[in-house]
């Protein structure tokens, strides 16, 4: 009998083009767990995550469901999985989820974590999941002013990086927190759902009003203009990791 099952997926997204699988390439993080779970079962498995991360983006707390006809037991399926999966992608939970469960749809919240190393020694061990900024000083209260613009319900199309997309651009932000640490900044977003290089651009126009390039104050005017080009660069994806996904 076909039951439903739910796993938490970490991944290293330095070398993957991404967690969806495209037609041009299967070096993608939805592939690789889709190919050893139909090679176990000899059969087709469609794996579908709560968020579909950039090429270059980390996980610690990706949600991921499919639907199997097995007799294994859900420790027995993520053994397997982590025993054919490569070093940088890591099955941590795997459980029976409820046969209605889907990963995506019913997602109430994302949580990202963007870094920021302003420190100018390099980042040795955190090196991939770390935008080392070399620019001058960022003025934090400029950046923490900007972001009480951004939360809230909005139409986000100026941050969204796919210029044909057709469908509603309109997100709600719940939390944005800036975090000074020892060596960097640490920026999180919380939201019921992200557009593809949303927060990237966010960090960059972001970044520009720590410089002191941008205005604080004019994140609504951004807003309303619903224009990519007005927003502020597209940020490394490396500093960007994909923490946590909750469901109410």
């Amino acid at each position: 009998m076909e039951s439903n099952y739910r796993m938490k997926v970490q991944y290293d997204g330095t070398r993957y083009n991404g967690w969806q699988k495209q037609g041009d390439t299967d070096n993608t993080i939805q592939n690789k767990l889709e190919t050893i779970l139909s090679r176990m079962v000899n059969s087709p498995v469609d794996v579908h995550g709560a968020g579909r991360t950039d090429a270059g983006v980390h996980a610690k707390g990706q949600i991921a469901q499919f639907r199997l006809d097995t007799t294994m037991q859900p420790s027995e399926i993520m053994d397997y999985l982590n025993s054919y999966l490569p070093d940088d992608i890591g099955v941590t939970e795997l459980t029976v989820a409820a046969p209605r469960f889907h990963s995506r749809y019913n997602a109430s919240e994302k949580y990202y974590l963007y870094r920021i190393g302003t420190n100018k020694a390099a980042h040795v061990f955190d090196r991939k999941y770390v935008y080392e900024y070399r620019g001058g000083p960022l003025d934090i209260g400029a950046m923490k002013l900007a972001t009480l613009q951004l939360i809230g319900t909005h139409d986000f199309r100026s941050f969204c990086g796919n210029p044909r997309m057709n469908k509603s651009t309109v997100r709600t932000i719940r939390t944005i927190r800036i975090t000074e640490t020892d060596d960097g900044i640490d920026i999180g977003f919380v939201g019921d759902g992200f557009l593809q290089y949303m927060i990237r651009i966010m960090v960059g126009t972001l970044i520009e009003v720590g410089e002191g390039r941008r205005d604080p104050e004019t994140m609504n005017i951004l807003l309303e203009a619903r224009s990519r080009r007005l927003a502020g660069p597209t940020a490394p994806a490396k500093g960007l990791t994909l923490m946590e996904v909750r469901y109410s």
